[in-house]
């Protein structure tokens, strides 16, 4: 599932979901949910107005979810891969969430930023409400970053929460189908001691076999300097967190600003939903 606000950005996220599923069978299903840009018109003065805006709108977006696809099949040929063009007049995260229900989606693939750039920000708004309610992880790709060969990925966790196996087996594939290596961090000033976090970790050995990764503990306060030092230290190629009440992740989504976060990954960053997914009708 790859939203788009037809920004520069969000092609990238098209472009990076494409290279990064290169040799998989893939479905991508391109959406564009346009309810806030009728409803944010400054003058809808009668119905018979929002009916020919909400048509105008449909038409426009149709056309412009054609270019995309026709522009990232001339870019990246792959006889792997289709893509379906999808305008929706709804919000966001709901069009987002009905349709991973409805298709089965395992993955939302976004800019970290839309139209409104703004460097002082962490997330765009619409990256953050998907982050927050969206149920399928969901994978940020920052501004202008270019698809590389994967080597390294990097998983801080306290290993207090547990991990739905949908999701863990998502980030196996992708580390297997790459060859890649899976850092898991653990930043604490103490050992793994509880039995709660000696059997997630166990969990997580079983769901990485044939996987490469390590394991690595740090004695520091500050989460995110820690962060910073392992992917800058281990040539990290994603971040992964993971989206749960009560973690480090929750402060960065709550609080987007860098000011107040310091943290504004330059690589593509991994959110994985500790909740169950719902189901359609």
């Amino acid at each position: 599932m790859v939203p788009t606000d037809f920004s520069d950005n969000a092609f990238n996220a098209v472009k990076y979901a494409s290279q990064l599923f290169e040799y998989e069978e893939s479905e991508f299903f391109i959406l564009h949910a346009y309810a806030d840009e009728v409803y944010n018109y400054e003058d809808l003065p009668t119905q018979k107005f929002l009916d020919e805006l909400k048509l105008s709108t449909l038409k426009s977006s149709k056309e412009e979810l054609k270019i995309i696809i026709e522009r990232i099949k001339e870019i990246l040929p792959n006889p792997k891969h289709s893509y379906k063009p999808i305008s929706a007049f709804g919000i966001l995260v709901d069009e987002v969430n009905d349709l991973i229900i409805k298709e089965n989606a395992d993955l939302t693939v976004m800019g970290t930023m839309g139209l409104t750039n703004n460097r002082h920000i962490t997330f765009g708004s619409n990256t953050l409400q998907v982050i927050k309610y969206v149920q399928s992880p969901i994978l940020c790709i920052p501004e202008d970053y270019q698809y590389k060969s994967l080597k390294n990925l990097l998983f801080p966790t306290n290993y207090m929460i547990p991990y739905q196996n949908r999701e863990l087996k998502l980030v196996a594939e992708i580390s297997r189908e790459n060859k890649t290596t899976v850092h898991m961090l653990y930043i604490s000033k103490f050992p793994l001691e509880s039995y709660r976090q000696k059997a997630n970790q166990l969990l997580l050995k079983e769901q990485f076999y044939e996987t490469q990764f390590q394991f690595h503990r740090i004695d520091e306060d500050e989460k995110t300097k820690a962060i910073i030092l392992f992917i800058n230290k281990l040539n990290i190629d994603i971040l992964i967190m993971v989206n749960s009440r009560y973690t480090y992740l929750e402060n960065i989504i709550y609080q987007s600003t860098v000011d107040k976060i310091g943290l504004h990954p330059q690589i593509p960053f991994l959110v994985l939903q500790n909740f169950q997914r719902g189901t359609g009708q």
